[in-house]
């Protein structure tokens, strides 16, 4: 089994600090959104400050990860080959239902041209460039209402419009999260798929 080196230490710190962001962003969120005022999971000045914080820091580490894929090789991985892509996705999708619990072979193994399986590019692409900066745009504006252009849309404020992208955004990339989190354990062997972005280097079918 050959090892190919597709996590540089840039990637591997911008992971696990997005990963950390992440994690507060999640439980500060669900404190102030669903706590009882009286019994709060986290008081919720404290949680709006630590809210706020990893938020500003996220996108900051955002730019790190838009920046790498502009001017490294990493860009490479996130680009899609439209023609026989829906086949792909499709192949790859059986496979997580049914094939993985058959014991088959991964249809699109990571190798060192394909980092990504098809669903996981799709998913990856659609977080990286399109769900990632919605939650940024609605966060700032919620730290600064000033920016919202519009004030008003069907019949309800711009901030409370503002308000919900966030929150579903949010809830979005907490599912993709978690399944992000789910699909690293089924890899062969057990564990290497964190280990890969311990070490930076992947074990190659």
């Amino acid at each position: 089994m050959a090892t190919v080196y597709l996590y540089p230490v840039w990637i591997r710190l911008w992971h696990w600090f997005n990963a950390l962001l992440y994690l507060f962003l999640i439980f500060t969120g669900l404190s102030m959104q669903y706590s009882n005022p009286e019994y709060p999971f986290i008081r919720f000045d404290i949680a709006v400050s630590i809210h706020n914080t990893s938020g500003i820091l996220l996108s900051m580490n955002y730019l790190v990860i838009l920046l790498g894929n502009i001017f490294t090789r990493n860009g490479i991985f996130y680009r899609i080959r439209l023609k026989g892509f829906m086949k792909e996705m499709f192949m790859q999708g059986r496979y997580y239902m049914f094939g993985i619990f058959k014991g088959e072979k991964a249809p699109y193994p990571i190798n060192a041209e394909r980092k990504f399986n098809p669903l996981q590019k799709i998913s990856y692409v659609a977080v990286l460039y399109f769900l990632m900066p919605v939650i940024i745009v609605t966060g700032f504006a919620m730290i600064y209402p000033e920016l919202i252009f519009v004030k008003k849309m069907f019949g309800t404020s711009g901030l409370h419009l503002t308000d919900l992208f966030h929150i579903v955004t949010g809830f979005i990339l907490s599912l993709f999260m978690f399944v992000h989190i789910y699909l690293c354990t089924i890899g062969k062997p057990a564990g290497t798929h964190f280990r890969a972005m311990m070490s930076g280097w992947h074990h190659a079918d």
